[in-house]
This record gives structure tokens, sequence and C-alpha cells, in this order.
């Protein structure tokens, strides 16, 4: 059998937070996987927005 062990990493959803603001229907959201060890606080990053075509800032949710 295989050995269990608490996974250290987990799935987030990044969401863009310039969408919500400016009122253009539909949502960017981005699926990646962080260290809850390394990095316990919400993740923040810039990510490509395709409906708005520009970098934006992508912000954890829950």
């Amino acid at each position: 059998m295989a050995k269990k062990t608490k996974d250290a990493r987990i799935q987030v959803i990044l969401e863009c937070t310039e969408q919500k603001k400016s009122g253009v229907p539909g949502t960017s959201r981005y699926v990646t996987t962080k260290n809850k060890k390394n990095t316990p606080e919400r993740l923040e990053l810039m990510k490509y927005n395709p409906i708005l075509k520009k970098m934006t800032l992508h912000k954890e949710i829950k």
C-alpha cells in the first residue's frame, strides 16, 4: 500500500480584480497550485486577461 502523507500543495483559483470593477461581463480565472506552508497568505499574481486584452492583477479566492 502507498504511504499516506499530508500534501502541502493545494489548488487555488485566481480571479481578475480589474474586470469586477470595470463592469465588463464575464470573468477571467486561472487555476494554479501553491505550497500552503511557504505561502500561507493569499496569492496575488499578474496574469493575462483575454477579455480586457491586457495583464491584470489576479487575486486568490476561496
